[in-house]
């Protein structure tokens, strides 16, 4: 079977600086896929360079069989790809609903003005309701964005990319700068997501990527190192010179 996503040859340099040499990566449908590499390794650019914020110096990226390469984000999440960040980016002064709404294609549609016209449709409304759910977020439809706890805050996150009804989600470091019964709840969430999505992940925490991963990419020196399932990758003496194996 064809992969879902495929980059080839993918470079990247930003003045006399080469962040990515002949990258290849190939993501399945209906798994999760790692990123993992020591910081400095180029995986983030990696990642941004996939989900269109910074074009390819050279390569190519496909996307169920399609040339993407170059695409702006916007272009891409039409496609069928959503992506969170390391960095949330959520509506502070919305509703936790809100900022489903907002995301729903139906509303994206029809222009924010209508959304609360839209909100009282029960069709759009079980949907919004229907991905708090599942992100673990029932009962707080009508708490305010800024006052959710972080770890909930991120899961809003998942759920705003989710709202979008993607083909293929890319979470970026999803348990930076949480604890560990937040890091917990997301481990569950995560592992329910991969019922459903085809996830590919970008994370520095090994422990967690390792319990979540169909098969992970190591990128040093912004080359691909190494490629395979946890187990494998555990006994890799690549991933143990780059100091990733202690982690894992």
């Amino acid at each position: 079977m064809a992969p879902i996503f495929k980059a080839s040859e993918v470079h990247k340099r930003f003045g006399d600086h080469v962040v990515l040499e002949n990258i290849n990566l190939q993501f399945k449908s209906d798994c999760l896929s790692g990123i993992m590499g020591p910081n400095g390794a180029g995986k983030t650019t990696c990642f941004n360079v996939l989900t269109g914020k910074y074009k390819p110096d050279r390569g190519r990226i496909e996307f169920q069989g399609e040339d993407i390469t170059g695409l702006a984000p916007h272009e891409i999440a039409r496609k069928g790809i959503s992506r969170s960040f390391q960095t949330m980016n959520l509506f502070n002064e919305f509703t936790v609903l809100e900022n489903i709404l907002i995301a729903l294609k139906e509303v994206r549609e029809h222009g924010f003005d209508f959304m609360h016209l839209l909100a009282r449709e029960s069709e759009v409304a079980a949907k919004a309701e229907k991905i708090l759910s599942l992100v673990g977020l029932s009962g707080k439809e009508y708490h305010r964005t800024s006052d959710l706890a972080y770890g909930d805050r991120r899961s809003l996150e998942i759920g705003v990319a989710l709202a979008a009804e993607p083909s293929l989600l890319f979470l970026d470091e999803p348990t930076s700068g949480l604890g560990a019964k937040a890091t917990t709840q997301l481990l569950d969430l995560i592992h329910r997501l991969k019922q459903k999505y085809t996830i590919v992940m970008i994370e520095h925490d090994m422990n967690f990527l390792f319990e979540l991963a169909d098969s992970i990419s190591v990128i040093h020196w912004g080359q691909v190192i190494a490629y395979g399932t946890p187990d494998t990758l555990r006994d890799n003496k690549w991933v143990k010179q780059s100091m990733l194996g202690e982690g894992a």
